[in-house]
């Protein structure tokens, strides 16, 4: 079977069915990239443009002498350039996440990521979880959407809810997100309930399906290159419910927004042209 092919349209990533091309669903992260942006977003591109300016200001002097428009576009790209830095170092992480856990040997690495495969090999020491699965697509028919997960695990957990990596307590298959933010964020909550509640997951690769497990619970691991915490997530009813309305959302703003003004009925009318200056022409 082919694998599950994704596309962007509008800047969003849909995800194609591996058997039937016409079955297309947006990814859950673009769906819940319907979430009002953060208002902390504006001061903080902000801050990044002037402490740039003020960092490296004969720089930016010498350049505005010469090229007043590409010294302004230096400043702008602050926070953009900024961000691609961590979304990159995130996705490095995350390859070494999964090859670690999978029991693959990891030598030597960068100097920025070896911190975050140190804090990595602590958790896989105080949890001892059991690997599943990694990176295969949840897919769901039922609600129309599809998304690349993280990770499935069992974790074994005492009556108290405590972790017991001697395995001794009882098992649970944990839904599972890395994050290498700087913080960990509520929307994660969203991702994995809606990842939980999907029809069946399809391999990534091969495009086998299978029907979704039930899990027992939900995690996020959020690594830092200064420390790392293995946190439990809720992903009850209401958490998936306000994804439902997020995914309402995203097929307004994709497509019935698009088709609820019609063509005027009556509008200003243009300028008149008499008929001596028709005929003048």
């Amino acid at each position: 079977m082919p694998k599950v092919r994704t596309i962007y349209r509008g800047g969003s990533r849909f995800y194609i069915h591996p058997e039937n091309r016409e079955i297309v669903h947006p990814g859950v992260t673009s769906v819940i990239g319907m979430l009002p942006k953060q208002n902390f977003l504006g001061p903080w591109n902000a801050k990044m443009a002037a402490t740039l300016a003020v960092d490296s200001i004969d720089f930016v002097a010498d350049m505005a002498a010469r090229d007043r428009e590409g010294a302004i576009q230096y400043l702008s790209g602050a926070a953009r350039r900024y961000t691609k830095v961590r979304a990159d170092v995130g996705s490095e992480a995350h390859d070494l996440f999964e090859r670690l856990i999978r029991g693959e040997y990891v030598g030597r690495v960068r100097s920025d990521l070896q911190p975050y495969v140190d804090h990595f090999r602590e958790f896989l020491k105080a949890v001892n979880p059991e690997f599943v699965r990694a990176e295969d697509v949840a897919w769901s028919d039922t609600y129309g959407y599809a998304g690349s997960f993280d990770v499935w695990l069992r974790v074994w957990l005492d009556d108290a809810g405590n972790i017991t990596p001697d395995r001794s307590g009882k098992p649970h298959l944990i839904m599972a997100d890395w994050k290498t933010s700087k913080a960990t964020y509520p929307d994660v909550a969203l991702q994995l309930a809606a990842y939980q509640r999907a029809d069946f997951v399809i391999d990534g690769e091969t495009g086998e399906t299978e029907p979704m497990p039930v899990f027992d619970g939900a995690a996020v691991l959020h690594i830092t290159d200064e420390t790392w915490a293995f946190k439990p997530v809720d992903t009850g009813d209401d958490v998936f419910a306000e994804f439902l309305r997020l995914r309402g959302t995203f097929e307004w703003d994709r497509d019935l927004s698009r088709k609820v003004i019609g063509k005027p009925l009556a509008k200003k009318a243009g300028r008149l042209v008499t008929g001596t200056q028709r005929r003048a022409r």
